[in-house]
């Protein structure tokens, strides 16, 4: 079972999704170890993967960059230690 909050009603609904009965079973099995619902659990492994698609594509952005971007990140980088306070 997953659930979501509604945002016109902040009401709890819940609805059936078809899983296989082992998985059914995996999820409510390491729902329980972390103490989670199984649909807190199904939560934290999308905003899991969610934040995983970032970063990669941040380090596909990065893997991207030229030699100007890196030029440029190397000035602002010498900033850093320039004994200045940020405020």
């Amino acid at each position: 079972m997953n659930t979501y909050m509604n945002t016109y009603t902040d009401v709890m609904t819940a609805t059936t999704i078809r899983v296989t009965p082992e998985l059914r079973d995996r999820v409510n099995r390491d729902a329980g170890i972390l103490g989670l619902t199984a649909g807190g659990l199904i939560e934290r492994l999308l905003d899991e993967h969610d934040r995983n698609q970032r970063f990669a594509a941040l380090g596909r952005a990065f893997a991207s960059a030229d030699a100007s971007y890196w030029a440029e990140f190397e000035l602002w980088s010498a900033t850093n230690m320039d004994g200045l306070r940020d405020d």
